[in-house]
């Protein structure tokens, strides 16, 4: 676990809380400015297809969005910044305008069949992909989806932390389900033409 993620979420009402129920507050010590993402948690960013980004509007309110894509449509710039191409969609713009009031965002990202999560603080800012050609193309995930890239979201890391994969519930996409019945598909045919073979002596 980085430190700096609890650090940052462990407020005097949150170890209030906890000196309540369960009768001392956690200690955790400031280790630094920001915590790198290392190796485990960039190997598992570029494996999903989807992930959550909350954001926080000027009244106060938090804003959840869902954001989904190709595998590693997410992109790891570097150990402390992450990219993704933003494309035409319902037109309300609410993350969008969420991060010019503050550019606080907090990702949560799934991997079901593992029972992994990973959550990871940063600060975001959002630039216009006409601005940035170059930029643009390097996170667009595919070649065909590029016209359709509006904008261009980067992320610099403050810290993460892994969940425990208590109360999880696997679920499969229809890739993953396609892999699985195809091994037993595999099997199925292997096992038919034993028996065709046994029944042929």
């Amino acid at each position: 676990m980085a430190s700096r993620y609890l650090e940052t979420y462990f407020t005097p009402e949150v170890l209030a809380a906890q000196a309540h129920y369960y009768g001392k507050a956690l200690f955790v010590p400031s280790l630094g400015e920001i915590d790198p993402l290392g190796e485990e948690e960039q190997e598992f960013i570029v494996r999903r297809d989807s992930f959550y980004m909350a954001t926080v509007t000027s009244n106060g309110w938090p804003y959840m969005q869902h954001r989904g894509g190709p595998k590693g449509f997410l992109k790891v710039l570097d150990a402390e910044t992450l990219g993704f191409a933003d494309f035409k969609g319902n037109r309300q713009m609410l993350t969008t305008g969420n991060l010019t009031a503050s550019d606080r965002v907090s990702l949560f990202l799934m991997d079901y069949p593992r029972k992994e999560r990973l959550k990871i603080l940063g600060h975001a800012r959002v630039l216009d992909a006409k601005d940035d050609k170059e930029l643009a193309d390097k996170l667009t995930p595919s070649p065909e989806l590029r016209e359709k890239v509006e904008r261009l979201f980067l992320i610099k890391v403050v810290s993460y932390d892994w969940n425990c994969p208590q109360y999880i519930t696997p679920r499969y996409t229809e890739e993953e389900v396609r892999g699985l019945v195809a091994k037993l598909a595999e099997r199925i045919k292997e096992l038919e033409d034993e028996v065709k073979m046994l029944k042929g002596k």
